[in-house]
């Protein structure tokens, strides 16, 4: 049975069920803890915690997730990948443990002739919690299993929590008996790689308070609402049913693995290492082709950083495989090719996914090399010096100059039997982390809060009247008063605090929009507001600064937007949303924006695209997004949901969350329309201008465009045109003769430097004839 059609049969047999089909949540997450899904319920995270009121009353999905922390175990165990599939079921108050495992077990077990899996029932295995009785005879009266193969468990295996207060609770494995020629006999708990896990089971029923690791922290007691979550591995049952011996060998991953053997010349199962290199390969091109395809671009952190570490450990496989030529541009399609099935936009976003991993492999290719090099010299030195440790100056030259993630210098010097000086290193990323943040700091000035602080916040008053799209002002009333410590009675003049309303008219920073900036003033106070973040889904932050009197919790204040900045804020949103269509417009579609930022006068938009976009194209670009103003096209809001927006051709930001419906932002129609939140002018021509001011690299495969807007975009212009009136005057030329005469300029003045060195290459030569 094929992956797609496991992964249909799964969405069928809960649709049947009455589950809603939940389409998966892009691999970038908003999660402030996670950098990308790592697990099926993260996109239900608010549900289960209480953070929102659940759409649904039971949910069933295929989530994609990425999960990195055990990527040096890929490609050696049978079970370890780095982008894997979560089949999930899911109740929010609704049933719970007798439906749950009767569900399972009806699936994994049913004739494929009728829509099931068709599992042995003698060779599937359960654990559940010790303490979990319910459950135990739930299995054996449900699915006739003796006790022999409901094995328990403890803490660590068997019971589930975030990892902070709040949901938790025992949980049920089921594992699958792949024969004695796989390991020994006596269940999951002797051998996980004969019986292997394939779905879990997870009973939220309790409330956890606070406490480290898997048991150190105490029940509170029962939750209110009981909450089901389940997650079966996509990849694991494709291998079961399947019939091969690990998840590199199942449909979706095997042609990489052949044709990445193919390119090198070496055939799959002669040799063990080899092998290993050849499943790595395999996994980390297909998670490459995923991350891409959901927005993800190579960089120095977070998940550029993941991606590129990726990108590159492929690479670095296939090179010690023999294969010196481009490989990503041999295996992506591939990957490609075997995942489109299931996700289309693969397919549409493949142009953009080649670019951005060509320019990659280019950039890395011509570094490896000399990388290599420099660092296996340096291993030698230290070898010499009779050491086994490698400074950590040596891995930050190799990661600053020569790309190499630290991962990867840690993966080489151990392979040569040296370890890495990891706190020498991350000093001085830190120390260049912290130069480069410094102006961010001084924008925006102290009094950070602890959104733990907040929580208790949120709890008590429930989410902010959020009123930004509607109005510049609103009477509001201080909830909470905040400064670094935690709560604080009263702020004085010259305080920098945390202030929570429960409305506010003020824009939080999200979606590249800067936030709005504008005072609060009530019978005794004046506050000039700095920064406004959402640091809690749902709550609005201000952090402002005192300027006269003072202010209490319980205060009532007028909030007002200053609606020069909201305007100029407005202006330069929509200004990118412009820019952005006119990029696409003379670039063609895949140039898709990957991030952005906007603020009164100011927008920034970074775009795949490899080389330098020339002045002609920039000149065209430029003209592209001023026609649009000219024309004044309309900029209206529709409200739809996400699979309309998708058929409209909407496009998505790939690191948002979005609820059942969503905002979508349109210029002219469909000449651009993007899901977006911000705010935005009611037609075009009142952006009033836009300016390109620079163009640049910001990462192998990656541009950023610079503009002015507004006020600013004439400013601009206008020191422009005083340059160039400026340079005309002091060459005694028009305007339009200026490029001409500079050239010629610039001819005279090489032809003159070609002369003096003529002339001082003679003078040598007469010298030294004397």
């Amino acid at each position: 049975m094929r992956t797609a059609e496991i992964r249909s049969r799964f969405l069928d047999f809960f649709a049947a069920r009455d589950h809603t089909v939940v389409p998966s949540a892009p691999l970038p997450t908003p999660d402030p803890t996670l950098l990308f899904v790592n697990a099926g319920m993260v996109p239900f995270k608010p549900y289960f915690t209480g953070e929102a009121a659940p759409l649904w009353e039971r949910a069933t999905s295929v989530q994609k997730c990425v999960r990195t922390l055990d990527i040096e175990e890929v490609g050696r165990t049978t079970r370890h990948g780095s982008f894997f599939q979560m089949n999930g079921n899911f109740s929010f108050g609704d049933y719970f443990k007798d439906e749950a495992i009767a569900y399972a077990w009806e699936l994994s077990t049913r004739p494929r002739t009728e829509g099931g899996y068709g599992l042995d029932p003698d060779r599937i295995w359960v654990t559940v919690h010790h303490s979990d009785t319910e459950s135990r005879s739930i299995w054996r009266r449900v699915a006739g299993l003796p006790d022999e193969r409901i094995v328990d468990r403890g803490d660590e295996d068997n019971f589930w929590s975030m990892g902070v207060p709040g949901p938790c609770g025992p949980c049920s494995e089921l594992y699958y008996d792949r024969g004695p020629a796989l390991g020994r006999e006596g269940g999951p708990a002797v051998d996980e790689d004969r019986y292997m896990e394939f779905w879990n089971l997870v009973f939220m029923q309790y409330e956890r308070g606070p406490g480290p690791g898997k048991s150190g922290y105490p029940i509170l007691g029962e939750l209110p609402r009981r909450n089901i979550d389940t997650g079966m591995g996509l990849e694991r049952m494709a291998t079961l049913l399947q019939g091969v011996d690990n998840l590199y060998e199942i449909d979706e991953t095997r042609p990489v693995l052949q044709r990445a053997a193919g390119l090198a010349g070496v055939r799959y199962g002669a040799d063990p290492e080899a092998d290993v290199r050849l499943r790595v390969v395999a996994d980390h091109v297909r998670t490459a082709l995923m991350l891409l395809a959901d927005g993800t671009t190579p960089g120095n952190e977070g998940r550029g950083y993941v991606l590129r570490r990726i990108l590159r450990r492929a690479v670095r496989s296939m090179r010690l495989l023999g294969y010196e030529d481009l490989a990503l541009t041999e295996l992506l399609p591939v990957a490609r090719d075997c995942m489109a099935p299931s996700y289309p936009e693969v397919a549409d976003a493949y142009p953009r996914i080649a670019d951005q991993a060509g320019a990659e492999e280019d950039a890395f290719r011509s570094s490896l090399k000399q990388g290599t090099t420099v660092l296996d010299t340096a291993v030698a030195r230290v070898k010499e010096g009779g050491g086994r440790l490698l400074p950590g100056a040596q891995a930050f030259l190799l990661h600053d100059t020569y790309g190499f993630p630290i991962d990867l210098t840690l993966e080489m010097a151990a392979e040569q039997g040296v370890e890495v000086d990891r706190e020498g290193f991350t000093a001085l990323m830190n120390e260049q982390r912290e130069r480069a943040r410094a102006d961010a700091r001084a924008r925006k000035a102290g009094g950070a809060v602890d959104t733990t602080a907040l929580r208790p916040v949120l709890d008590a008053h429930g989410p902010t009247d959020w009123r930004a799209w509607d109005t510049l002002e609103t009477e509001s009333r201080v909830l909470a008063l905040l400064g670094p410590a935690g709560p604080v009675p009263v702020a004085r003049t010259g305080d920098i605090v945390t202030v929570v309303l429960d409305r506010t008219p003020f824009y939080a920073e999200s979606g590249g929009q800067d936030s709005d900036a504008g005072l609060l003033s009530g019978a005794s106070v004046e506050a000039e507001v700095l920064d406004v973040q959402r640091p809690l889904p749902g709550l609005v932050a201000h952090q402002v600064r005192i300027t006269a009197g003072e202010l209490a919790p319980d205060d009532t204040v007028h909030a007002a937007v200053d609606p020069e900045w909201r305007l100029g804020a407005r202006q330069a949103h929509s200004g990118t949303h412009v820019l952005h269509a006119a990029l696409r417009e003379i670039l063609g579609p895949g140039a898709l924006q990957s991030g952005s930022y906007n603020r009164p006068g100011y927008l920034r938009l970074d775009f795949p695209w490899r080389g330098a976009l020339s002045a002609t194209v920039r000149s065209e670009i430029e003209e592209a997004a001023n026609r649009a103003l000219r024309r004044d096209l309309p900029v209206g809001v529709r409200w739809m949901t996400l699979p309309e927006a998708k058929e409209i051709g909407a496009l998505a930001l790939f690191d948002e969350t979005y609820g059942e419906k969503v905002r979508v932002v349109e210029i002219g129609g469909a000449w651009s329309r993007e899901l977006c939140g911000g705010t935005h002018v009611e037609r075009a021509a009142q952006i009033g201008t836009v300016a390109l001011t620079s163009e640049g690299s910001v990462g192998a495969g990656m541009r950023r465009l610079e503009a002015a807007v507004g006020i600013e975009g004439f400013g601009y212009l206008a020191r422009e045109r005083d340059l160039v009136a400026r340079i005309a005057e002091q060459l005694g030329a028009p305007r339009a003769e200026l490029p001409d005469r500079i050239a010629g300029l610039l001819d005279r003045l090489k032809a003159a430097d070609r002369e003096n060195a003529r002339l001082k290459q003679q003078a040598t030569s007469a010298r030294a004839g004397e």
